[in-house]
């Protein structure tokens, strides 16, 4: 065989394996999410280490957050194509950016995680208990935010705000210094059981229980990934086999966080990827309709409610913060048999 025909040979070879490649190999996409690497977002970890996103012709780089709301501003501003936040964040930069709005692909908590919580010996039983008393909360957390709706609701007409860093939040609760947190369920009610109280010691009042039916986190996208079908949908077909995977297996989500911040509790994590899971995720909803999708009157309720309650001058057109048109079909969104 001449030089030439060995050389052709190889070129149709390399053409070949080329033409095999799936198209936009190397479309690039920073991923961010709304907090830390912990169980109840390990999906994703799990979808980027089993190559998933890569066979969707995605080449993703994740990166931890400091609250839903810098996901939804680094997201909105281009930094970032794709993230996980608290589409309630979603809902009030929309209503204040019109015509720059991030929008909801995917939902992931059908119900979501916000509520408060004392001590038992305190004496608070119900949220009636909670006029004139003391909530430390960060500023930017998602159950302080809508504290005022969630007590407007269930007529608590003053307290206290102790602003307070996530660090000093349960702390505070334990040392007395506050009479009551807010906080994502599965994170307060962990934080406050490695800190030495007992689940039964605890008084949790989750929004979803006293007449705050809203939702929680999803995928977010920026406007100018919106045009690229192909890119968000992959994005979400990736990502739910990520969700099967660690719902089936639940230790393959913390080790895959693990192997990103080695420093976390091994036991704590798997506890609170399963009480988002319980709680938050696998709710009557998903469980008979698959995940992603929302029940189009009850979001038009939540977009109105949560609006209120940020008090801004005008809740963001439904479709405006929430479309399901690059979800796959409900069969293939099915997570639980």
């Amino acid at each position: 065989m001449s030089k030439f025909a060995k050389w052709l040979g190889g070129a149709a070879v390399v053409a070949l394996a080329v033409g095999s490649l799936p198209a936009n190999a190397q479309t690039p996409i920073k991923f961010t999410l709304d907090w830390v690497f912990q169980g109840p977002t390990s999906p994703f970890l799990v979808a980027l280490e089993k190559g998933y996103y890569k066979a969707e012709g995605l080449d993703v780089t994740m990166d931890p957050g400091q609250g839903s709301a810098g996901a939804v501003q680094r997201v909105a501003t281009g930094a970032y194509q794709i993230g996980f936040a608290d589409v309630n964040a979603t809902i009030e930069y929309n209503a204040k950016n019109p015509g720059k709005e991030v929008l909801c692909v995917f939902m992931a908590y059908d119900f979501a995680p916000f509520g408060v919580y004392a001590l038992k010996k305190s004496g608070i039983k119900v949220p009636k208990d909670l006029e004139g008393k003391k909530l430390g909360a960060p500023v930017f957390d998602a159950s302080f935010r809508l504290f005022p709706a969630f007590a407007k609701i269930n007529g608590i007409t003053k307290w206290e705000h102790v602003n307070l860093t996530p660090q000093l939040r349960e702390q505070s609760l334990v040392q007395g210094t506050v009479d009551f947190i807010s906080g994502h369920y599965f994170s307060s009610m962990l934080d406050l059981k490695a800190r030495g109280v007992k689940f039964d010691d605890i008084v949790a009042m989750r929004y979803v229980d006293f007449g705050m039916d809203v939702y929680g986190n999803g995928i977010v996208i920026s406007p100018e990934l919106a045009g690229n079908e192909k890119a968000v949908k992959g994005f979400i077909n990736a990502t739910i086999k990520g969700w099967k995977d660690v719902i089936a297996d639940n230790k393959l989500g913390i080790a895959a966080a693990k192997k990103r911040d080695p420093l976390i509790d091994e036991a704590l994590e798997l506890e609170r990827l399963q009480i988002s899971l319980q709680t938050n995720v696998l709710t009557p909803y998903v469980k008979a309709n698959g995940m992603g999708d929302v029940q189009p009157e009850r979001f038009a309720k939540s977009v109105k409610l949560v609006s209120e309650a940020f008090g801004l001058p005008a809740a963001p057109p439904v479709d405006k913060v929430f479309t399901n048109k690059y979800l796959p079909p409900k069969a293939d969104r099915m997570v639980v048999k």
